[in-house]
């Protein structure tokens, strides 16, 4: 079991590949020293720790993303950290929870990128949610494109196997591109 310690270690040993990742990586260090391990919490409502997977299928042409009901987007897989310090196991878990896949392998064994996202007030669930920060982790995992995939009703109205030279089409939210080619060029 990874402990607040190992992540953080983790998270400062990353080597980020952008100038803006470099700050991100700053940004999220600084709020984990501030905050500790609240900021693994979504009742840290300024900021939390959120962890996310870019999948792709064995020929690593296709991603699976889902259509996001909140930023009505195609988009990675993950969720919060809710307590939890091995953000690779969360963002497992929501990979598995939010398409319903039943086997996941890890294609990159490291963190494989670092993002501060900034989301919008909301409706959730009935309740309001302020604008505040997703302090990202972000994983690369492949599997089968032949497995059963399912929706999240509550939380995304389609699932589907992207073409990656497709993703620029199907992705309205600018930030997210670059982010998810960030991640793809560790292929």
């Amino acid at each position: 079991m990874k402990t607040y310690r190992k992540m953080l270690q983790e998270i400062r040993n990353y080597i980020p590949t952008t100038p803006l990742e470099k700050e991100d990586q700053k940004l999220i260090v600084e709020y984990l020293k501030v905050y500790g391990k609240k900021a693994y919490d979504r009742n840290s409502l300024t900021a939390h720790m959120t962890a996310s997977a870019i999948v792709v299928n064995r020929t690593h042409d296709k991603v699976l993303f889902a259509y996001h009901l909140i930023y009505q987007s195609y988009g990675w897989l993950g969720g919060h950290a809710d307590g939890e310090f091995d953000l690779k196991a969360v963002a497992k878990k929501e990979v598995m929870e939010e398409s319903r896949l039943t086997e996941v392998s890890e294609l990159y064994p490291y963190i494989a990128s670092l993002e501060v996202i900034g989301v919008k007030h909301h409706v959730k669930y009935n309740q309001n949610i302020s604008d505040h920060l997703h302090l990202n982790v972000s994983y690369l995992f492949e599997t089968d494109e032949s497995l059963p995939i399912f929706i999240k009703e509550n939380e995304n109205s389609s699932i589907a196997w992207i073409a990656i030279s497709d993703i620029e089409k199907v992705v309205t939210e600018e930030r997210m591109i670059e982010i998810y080619q960030k991640i793809l060029r560790r292929l």
